[in-house]
């Protein structure tokens, strides 16, 4: 097995919730040399608005992050990515993950659920190669080695970043999410990355995942410290959050998809001032 096509997907991508963007918006981000949109949410396993993405642009790649598994069967999420990939060869990266516990009411032995999944899509020929597994803890990290091209981890660290590498060797393909405030004024920041936080000090998955990274619990309660939004949130100059995404790059991730948090309508200005200290095109 080998990673998908790094050249082609280029240090950083864009990661948002794909209904916000409009086709300009879409070429925009793609002039800027972003080299993949990262679709958020939980979509149906129809996919039936990945091909007006692909479609309005001409190279830039489209990955989910994430289609979950208890929401989207594995087989019609298996006819959609054929029905992608045959109209755009090599543009569709299938990224699925399990949701986490407090979501969904079936959830049960998520491990044991997410290989049997990846079990079908290895039946119904989805390529390893062309599908990412969300992954925080150590065992499904190195599931996502050993069954997909690598780990999407979402709201982690370079840290974290560092103990993947470390765990999973050099030809897994690590893409972690990292969140960008645009401004710099740390209030304002942190306010804004508290709000955007909020719905994820519920979740077990992500308070675990933050203690094995040496957050405390008074760091992970509710609404998270200063410390812990710093570790997530990039601000201040362009210059400051382009060195805190490239941080992830050092600590041996191959693709950095960056989630803005900023009115729509700022977004690809936001993009666009990160562009240069990013090195993109």
């Amino acid at each position: 097995m080998t990673k998908p096509d790094l050249g082609a997907y280029g240090a950083f991508g864009h990661y948002s919730m794909w209904q916000q963007l409009s086709a300009d918006q879409l070429r925009a981000i793609e002039g800027l040399g972003y080299g993949a949109i990262w679709a958020g949410g939980s979509p149906a396993a129809e996919l039936r608005w990945v091909e007006p993405i692909l479609e309005a642009t001409s190279s830039i790649k489209l990955a989910t992050g994430i289609v979950n598994i208890w929401t989207a069967g594995a087989g019609p999420v298996s006819e959609s990515y054929h029905r992608i990939d045959n109209a755009y060869p090599g543009r569709f990266l299938l990224g699925i993950g399990v949701g986490h516990p407090e979501a969904h009411t079936e959830y049960k032995k998520p491990y044991d659920a997410l290989t049997e999944y990846l079990d079908k899509l290895d039946e119904y020929g989805v390529p390893k190669d062309r599908r990412v597994v969300a992954a925080l803890g150590p065992r499904v990290l190195k599931l996502s080695a050993q069954r997909s091209a690598g780990p999407h981890p979402y709201l982690t660290t370079p840290e974290h970043t560092a103990e993947a590498r470390r765990l999973l060797g050099p030809e897994a393909f690590i893409a972690p999410e990292h969140k960008v405030v645009p401004t710099t004024d740390a209030e304002k920041a942190r306010a804004v990355g508290r709000k955007a936080l909020e719905i994820y000090l519920n979740l077990t998955n992500y308070l675990n995942s933050w203690k094995r990274l040496g957050f405390t619990d008074a760091d992970v309660a509710k609404p998270g410290s200063d410390r812990l939004v710093d570790a997530l949130v990039a601000y201040g100059t362009v210059d400051a959050i382009a060195a805190r995404l490239k941080e992830h790059l050092d600590a041996g991730a191959d693709h950095v998809p960056v989630q803005v948090l900023t009115r729509p309508d700022k977004l690809v200005d936001a993009l666009a001032d990160l562009a240069r200290p990013l090195g993109l095109n």
